[in-house]
């Protein structure tokens, strides 16, 4: 016989010879459940969204969608993570792929952090594909070829007696600040014009990393810090229960109508010498039969340090402070890597930061579905409620400069 026909008996036992058998193999199932409960809760949570997994449409888009007739610059002044200090061990090279170009990451004995540009100036080898940190040199997989982290002057020829002075690679501007090693752009060339603020919670430990999401967005990088602005969209967009997923096609669902989130937030930029950043204040409040649970409030506060990073921090009035650091980077024209990373105090149990960042993700993901398949608009139909979105785009202007690289002009008509 089966073991279902073993269950079914033991449990027509009843009170005889099979029940304390029965109550004794249910006690052990709910004590594996709870270890697999706390094991769970014991690591970060990790969460990647492969491309094409999140906010695509069932069937191929038609009409008029794709670049605007005067798409603004794809990439924007500001410093950029693509990779956390913990992935660049000492005497390591990374590869790293954003802002439309291929770089090598490289850490020295001494613990310092370099990014060049990947490909050696001499046949083009990748150095990050087999090559090697010497001394602050990073040397190439192909002809041995050295080049310092400082300045990217190649300092070593091996078969050659003298190396010439002009042969060097590009360098790029890198910092590390709460655990990232952030790479600065600028179309032109300028060294950096600010700093990554440090979260003193985070660099001394403080609070506790526990896990992230990353995700990929197919939109120009100005529309993701756009949304901070466009304060109209969180009543009707967000205000579905989370339990309603993130699918749009499911969100207003009848079955979740009982619980609804009610939101009120302020944008607005900050001024000079912080003018390249701005803040919202975001007030969450939760009705369940029309009914308010206060249990459920929530105040945060978001600094936006540039166009890809945001300080998130939030409050709780029983929970204390947490942050969420978001990084957006963009991969290539119109691809941005998004990640999410929550930090919480220590007395606080692990499946609460966990659970905020699980409903920030299905946030996330709505607004994914709406980038993954709009039209940037450079003079789109405003109402007078509105206004902070222009607002914020003349914000956003400073991150352009007029040699910022363009995306070519979509053409009308059949001219090929």
């Amino acid at each position: 016989m089966g073991s279902g026909w073993c269950g079914a008996a033991l449990l027509a036992a009843g009170p005889g010879s099979g029940a304390p058998l029965f109550l004794l193999l249910l006690l052990l199932l709910l004590l594996v459940l709870l270890v697999l409960l706390l094991l769970g809760c014991s690591r970060p949570l990790a969460l990647r969204r492969g491309p094409g997994q999140v906010g695509y449409l069932p069937v191929p888009r038609l009409g008029r969608g794709g670049l605007p007739a005067a798409p603004p610059p794809p990439f924007s002044k500001d410093w950029y993570r693509r990779l956390d200090s913990a992935q660049l061990p000492r005497g390591a090279v990374r590869s790293l792929a954003l802002l439309g170009e291929q770089l090598a990451a490289f850490r020295t004995q001494d613990g310092q952090a370099y990014v060049v540009d990947a490909y050696c100036p001499h046949p083009g080898a990748n150095l990050a594909a087999g090559g090697r940190v010497v001394g602050d040199c990073i040397e190439c997989p192909f002809h041995g070829w050295q080049f310092q982290g400082e300045g990217g002057k190649c300092t070593c020829i091996p078969y050659a007696e003298k190396v010439p002075d002009f042969v060097r690679v590009r360098t790029w501007h890198s910092c590390e600040v709460n655990g990232m090693l952030l790479v600065w752009y600028h179309c032109e060339g300028v060294s950096p014009t600010w700093a990554v603020p440090e979260q003193r919670e985070i660099t001394t430990k403080g609070w506790v990393f526990h896990g992230q999401t990353e995700h990929l967005v197919d939109v120009h990088i100005q529309e993701i810090p756009e949304k901070a602005a466009d304060t109209a969209h969180l009543a009707f967009r967000h205000g579905p229960a989370i339990l309603g997923g993130s699918d749009l096609r499911y969100t207003r669902s009848k079955l979740w109508d009982f619980m609804k989130h009610g939101w009120k937030a302020e944008w607005w930029p900050e001024q000079e010498p912080s003018e390249h950043c701005s803040r919202l204040l975001i007030q969450h409040t939760a009705t369940i039969f029309e009914k308010h649970v206060s249990l459920m409030d929530l105040t945060a506060s978001a600094r936006q340090v540039g166009p890809g990073l945001v300080f998130l921090i939030f409050e709780h009035a029983f929970l204390g402070h947490g942050i969420i650091l978001q990084t957006v980077t963009p991969l290539e024209p119109l691809l941005q890597n998004v990640v999410h990373k929550i930090y919480y105090r220590k007395n606080v149990p692990a499946i609460i930061p966990k659970f905020i960042l699980r409903a920030e993700c299905i946030q996330f993901e709505r607004d994914i579905t709406i980038w993954n398949n709009k039209q940037y608009l450079p003079k789109p139909l405003l109402v007078r409620e509105d206004s902070s979105i222009q607002k914020h785009r003349r914000w956003y202007a400073q991150f352009y400069s007029k040699k910022s690289v363009r995306l070519p002009v979509q053409r009308e008509g059949l001219d090929w």
